[in-house]
């Protein structure tokens, strides 16, 4: 059931069945003239039902709906193709609808495969993966014509004007909106409550982490009294959060140096011993998903340690690729 928290904005918590994340919280904002709504859950038939049933609640009229989409996951775009209109415009930042525009979605995984394989993903889990990540199995069908966004752009809807705040880290194009006079954040999968934004990496060309930490900066000094994230619960002190945000990931760095001291190891393999927050007794008993996200979390950790020159590729090693501890 739709609840709404601040004047003319709902929450609709759209259920992600299976998934560690429980929900994408969608937000409507309905005040007279043209609705907008931002994020959308899975392309999945319970996200579908739970989201136009919330849509029905809130008399939201799909002829006169836009959408706006903080990023390009498939938890926050998967359903916008099935529910955007002729009418429609679909909001989506510069650096991420260029992602889509220049890619199939085979070659996409394709790249990402190869990047995991060459990092110590075994090809038996890898074709596992393939068949049970969310997001290749709940994403649009659809290419869309996107209203591209970048920073600084404004979008209206109802008493509400947003500016645009680019935040690369999560995703390339990550955007976040912020409502100056009335202090409110949109902050998409940046700044999460209950749980960690995955931050990872998936192209020796980035270094997401560092784009991460530079975006959580971007935001900390704004004036802001409600964060909306996209999962989980509402955030009342963004700096506390943030503060909280950094020390996990300098935590992140120590540990994996401190896996690095035994020797030169894959990405695979310092993945699998780090901690993480999954009820398994074992790495080997993960569901080979959450390996996917643990491993693309341990290589941009592990490509920020590179660039701060902290660790370094063992050049004797081919492939997989190894990393030793700096003066190791």
């Amino acid at each position: 059931m739709p609840e709404e928290i601040l004047p003319h904005i709902y929450i609709i918590e759209v259920p992600l069945p299976g998934s560690p994340l429980k929900a994408t919280n969608s937000y409507v904002i309905k005040d007279g003239g043209r609705s907008l709504v931002i994020d959308t859950g899975w392309n999945h038939e319970d996200c579908m039902t739970a989201l136009t049933s919330g849509l029905r609640e809130c008399g939201v009229d799909l002829q006169q709906t836009d959408f706006l989409i903080t990023h390009l996951h498939a938890d926050h775009s998967g359903l916008v193709a099935a529910l955007a209109t002729d009418k429609s415009k679909v909001y989506l930042s510069h650096g991420d609808a260029a992602v889509i525009r220049s890619s199939t979605v085979q070659g996409f995984w394709e790249r990402e495969t190869d990047f995991a394989r060459r990092h110590g993903f075994s090809p038996e889990e890898l074709e596992r993966v393939m068949g049970s990540h969310p997001g290749r199995r709940y994403s649009a069908r659809e290419r869309l014509d996107y209203s591209t966004l970048k920073d600084g752009d404004t979008i209206g809807a109802g008493d509400y004007l947003f500016e645009v705040i680019e935040t690369p880290g999560h995703t390339e194009g990550h955007i976040c909106l912020y409502e100056r006079e009335k202090k409110v954040l949109i902050s998409g999968d940046h700044v999460l409550g209950d749980i960690t934004p995955n931050i990872s990496l998936w192209s020796d060309r980035r270094n997401p982490l560092r784009e991460y930490l530079a975006s959580l900066d971007k935001v900390y000094g704004l004036d802001v009294e409600l964060v909306l994230p996209g999962h989980r619960s509402l955030i009342r002190d963004h700096r506390g959060r943030i503060d909280e945000l950094r020390r996990h990931h300098r935590a992140r760095l120590d540990e994996v140096l401190s896996i690095l001291e035994s020797g030169g190891q894959n990405v695979f393999r310092v993945a699998s011993q780090m901690n993480w927050d999954i009820d398994c007794e074992s790495w080997e008993s993960f569901p080979v998903a959450q390996k996917w996200f643990a491993f693309g979390e341990a290589a941009a950790h592990l490509k920020y340690l590179e660039e701060e020159g902290r660790v370094m590729r063992d050049t004797d090693a081919h492939e997989p690729v190894f990393f030793i501890a700096q003066g190791s």
